[in-house]
């Protein structure tokens, strides 16, 4: 390396330096945030620990969202909008889920195409980066899914493999 390189150099390191925390802290900020969704959610595992949340059963456990069709947790009665999104195909990614949090009756009518399709939640999460940060501490609690025999099944957000 020469010295002309040296200042490019510097600034690669600063940034991967920055960015390292940058997850951790959306996680801690999603750990934060999730006080106002254990209201009506809990994330419990599959041997009935509480990994987050009061145990509220107003709304679906979100424990190993991600990568599940929309509407199918099982003993959870959910809506007929949500319930025909994911027979239609939603599978819940980091793109849906905030897109949903933040206007769950807007997303359904635009998913579905029907104008009267309407949610049962009543909560908004009020930013982008607020629902980024949810997802992001939702999906810490749990392992990432299976990887499809069919890598063309994976959902958007799954992590990459070598084979």
């Amino acid at each position: 390396m020469t010295l002309a390189h040296a200042p490019l150099a510097a600034a690669v390191l600063a940034a991967l330096a920055l960015a390292a925390p940058a997850a951790a802290q959306d996680v801690s900020a999603g750990e934060r945030a999730f006080g106002q969704c254990a209201t009506c959610h809990v994330v419990q595992d599959d041997a009935g620990t509480v990994l987050a949340g009061r145990n509220a059963k107003q709304g679906p456990n979100l424990y190993a969202v991600r990568g599940r069709q929309a509407g199918t947790v099982e003993g959870f009665r959910y809506g007929r909008s949500i319930v025909q999104a994911g027979e239609n195909g939603l599978m819940w990614d980091e793109e849906t889920f905030v897109a949903y949090v933040q206007n769950p009756n807007e997303f359904l009518r635009d998913y579905l195409g029907d104008n009267r399709a309407r949610g049962n939640m009543a909560f908004r999460v009020r930013t982008e980066e607020e629902a980024r940060n949810l997802w992001a501490y939702i999906t810490s609690l749990a392992p990432a899914p299976a990887a499809p025999e069919d890598p063309a099944e994976a959902p958007a957000d799954a992590p990459k493999t070598d084979g």
